[in-house]
Order: structure tokens, then C-alpha cells, then sequence
């Protein structure tokens, strides 16, 4: 290759560099202006009159792995099947602009996790689970099993199991 084409591989290179990096700075999953508490609340009405539980996600636009579960179970059909049918889902912000205090305190200090970390609450308020995310993790990203696992595990269903339907008479 000569110098030229070097230089021009190298430009196409760094632009696709930037372009990528410019892209994981811009995904907004999580917004700073929202009151964690008024979130909470309004989703565990939600999950109460719907018959699910909640699934809070809290983590920030600055953190790779929050954006990673992001696309991770979007672009999974069984995984945003799962999240969809069962929960109210929740994307709580943490930030310099925006900590979530009063929230935090609400969950019983999930970030001592790190991020994300992921809270299961109940139609009435009750913190049923706090999941560590890096047990969840594969690299360089999630293990779908687990995550599946997660989900799966702390349904509405899955916590009060229906009763057996009664076998109709011969």
C-alpha cells in the first residue's frame, strides 16, 4: 500500500473511531431532569393495576455497561418479550447533575452495586431484589441464560405461583 493509501485508511479508520464514540455519547437512555421518587411511584401504581412488578434500572448515560443491557435485550426479542409482559420498566438516573438520593435510600442503597444495578419492587412498594449486574455480565457484554434467568425468576408469576387448573372430569 502506498503512502497515500495508507493516509487514507488511516483517516477512514480514526472517522469511524470518532463517529462510534460520538454515538455511545449521545444515547440518552436515562434523563437527569426526572424526580426518582415521582418515577418510583408512578410505576409501582402501574405494575399494582397491572398485575407485574417493576424493574428499575439504575445507572446513568455516562456508563458503558447501563447502554450495553440497553441494546443487549432490545435487540433480543425474548428478552424484551419478557420485560414487556412482566414488568414496568424504569430507567432511574444517577448523575453528578442528579443522584437520586431520596431514591436510592427508597431501594436500600442499591449503587453500593456499582452500575447499572437492577431492583425488583413489588405492585405495593416492596424492594423484592437487588441484582448485582456483573453477575449477569459475559465478556464483553451479558449472558443471555442469566439475564433470561433474572428476568424469568422475578415475575409477579414466578413470586406467587397460579394454582393448578383442576383436570376436567372423564
Amino acid at each position: 500500500m502506498n503512502t497515500r493509501g495508507l493516509k487514507k485508511a488511516l483517516f477512514i479508520a480514526m472517522l469511524f473511531s470518532a463517529t462510534s464514540i460520538y454515538a455511545q455519547e449521545t444515547v440518552k437512555l436515562y434523563d437527569p431532569s426526572l424526580d426518582g421518587m415521582k418515577q418510583l411511584t408512578a410505576a409501582i401504581s402501574q405494575a399494582k393495576s397491572g398485575g407485574k412488578h417493576v424493574l428499575v434500572q439504575f445507572g446513568g448515560n455516562w456508563c458503558s455497561w447501563c447502554r450495553k443491557f440497553d441494546a443487549f435485550c432490545k435487540a433480543d426479542s425474548v428478552l424484551s418479550k419478557i420485560a414487556a409482559d412482566n414488568y414496568v420498566v424504569v430507567k432511574l438516573n444517577y448523575s453528578p447533575e442528579n443522584k437520586n438520593e431520596a431514591s436510592n435510600i427508597f431501594l436500600g442503597n442499591p449503587i453500593r452495586f456499582g452500575f447499572p444495578v437492577f431492583i425488583i419492587i413489588d405492585g405495593n412498594g416492596k424492594v423484592l431484589h437487588i441484582q448485582d449486574s456483573s453477575l449477569l455480565e459475559e465478556s464483553p457484554g451479558y449472558n443471555k441464560g442469566k439475564v433470561k434467568g433474572f428476568f424469568e425468576n422475578w415475575t409477579a408469576s414466578a413470586i406467587i405461583p397460579q394454582p393448578p387448573k383442576p383436570k376436567a372430569a372423564k
